[in-house]
């Protein structure tokens, strides 16, 4: 029962210090720098609702199939 601790121990603690580097990488490169802006974004009904026609593509001649 003890001997599973000799893994579990060690295991634990990599797993914590892995978890630890991610969270200060995401400290560093700014991935927490605007949380309210992108739940805002998805809200905002400002962009053009209209879709972009391509005018590099032929339209098809017969569109009601």
């Amino acid at each position: 029962m003890m001997n599973i601790l000799v893994y579990l121990i060690p295991l634990a603690l990599l797993l914590g210090l892995g978890g630890l580097a991610v969270f200060l990488w995401a400290l560093r490169t700014g991935q927490f720098d605007d949380l309210e802006g992108d739940a805002h974004r998805i809200l905002d009904d400002s962009h053009d609702q209209r879709p972009i026609e391509d005018k590099d593509v032929p339209q098809r001649k017969n569109q009601d199939r």
